[in-house]
């Protein structure tokens, strides 16, 4: 009975595969979030770096308005906003995402579209002026080709930003 026991703990701890996944978890909680050019209602992409992995937001158009919101704006991803997860061979910078030709390296090893999720926006103001819009993700899931969850968020903020009128 306790050779066919150990046999069993073998045949478990042998034949659980890890697959392709490359990436246990992503965390980018800590990091700020950064666009490539003057905040205004027009801007649409966002994206966190954190060394050689970064987190894109391209919000759909429309989604920041310089007027308070009376509800949270929301958008569907995949739908009218899409979030996708790069991991690079190499460290990269802004200029991968702002400048007009992109540098050649580093590479994309892979990329993953998120499959499910929103986007909440929240638009307040103190002075008629200046607008500060609150973007969170809600329900985020980011599924590597192997179908193994990478990223299950409930709510993370992405960004506090403020544009002027």
């Amino acid at each position: 009975m306790k050779k066919l026991f150990v046999l069993f703990i073998g045949v478990v701890v042998f034949s659980c595969s890890d697959g392709d996944l490359q990436i246990e978890a992503i965390d980018f909680d800590d990091v700020t979030a950064q666009n490539c050019e003057t905040l205004s209602i027009g801007t649409r992409l966002f994206f966190k770096i954190e060394g050689d992995e970064a987190l894109i937001l391209q919000l759909g158009e429309g989604l920041l308005r310089n007027e308070v919101s009376t509800e949270v704006i929301t958008s569907d991803i995949p739908g009218n906003s899409q979030l996708t997860y790069r991991l690079f061979d190499g460290t990269i910078t802004s200029g991968y995402f702002c400048d007009d030709i992109p540098p050649a390296t580093p590479n994309v090893i892979e990329e993953i579209e998120a499959s499910e999720g929103r986007v909440l926006i929240t638009t307040t103001t103190t002075d008629s002026v200046t607008f500060t819009h609150t973007i969170q993700l809600e329900g985020i899931i980011i599924t590597n080709t192997a179908g193994e969850s990478i990223i299950d968020l409930t709510t993370s903020e992405f960004e506090t930003i403020e544009t002027t009128n």
